[in-house]
């Protein structure tokens, strides 16, 4: 009889490599897409579905496939409003509770992420400063997504 193997695929794999905007602004998701498709030339637009996280969070999506320049941009919301009832006993009702989560907690500061797959550097650079000249933006910044621990929440 043979000796049997095992093999492991090792999580690295499914590591795509992309880049990360990482936007400070109080806009809504609709306003921002709008300025930075005017500031920036991209023609962003709300994906079909939201990106759903553990069945309660969902959080807003906008990409564009630029087939020019062969790159493709998204836009995701990093915050979420969850609602959550709880229960009283006695003359009140049930309260609702409000609390927002994030898609990349240890980045709670960050409003949204552009993020950028198959990188043009000087473009890339090109775009943060066109962001950064919109009004209702605080900042925005590159983003080392090598240190994130909520990177998988960023691939879909």
């Amino acid at each position: 009889m043979g000796i049997l193997t095992t093999h492991k695929i090792s999580a690295d794999l499914y590591d795509e490599s992309f880049s990360l905007i990482a936007i400070h602004s109080n806009l809504e998701d609709y306003a921002i897409t709008y300025a930075i498709n005017s500031s920036c030339g991209l023609y962003l637009k709300r994906m079909k579905k939201d990106l759903q996280l553990d069945g309660k969070m969902s959080f807003s999506v906008f990409d564009w496939d630029d087939e020019m320049s062969e790159m493709y941009w998204t836009l995701i919301s990093n915050k979420c409003e969850v609602e959550e009832e709880m229960p009283s006993v006695g003359l009140f009702d049930n309260n609702i509770s409000r609390r927002t989560d994030y898609l990349v907690k240890e980045r709670k500061e960050v409003d949204y992420f552009l993020k950028v797959d198959t990188i043009d550097e000087a473009l890339f650079l090109k775009k943060i400063k066109s962001i950064n000249t919109i009004a209702k933006v605080i900042t925005a910044y590159p983003l080392d997504t090598q240190n994130l621990k909520s990177k998988r929440n960023l691939i879909f």
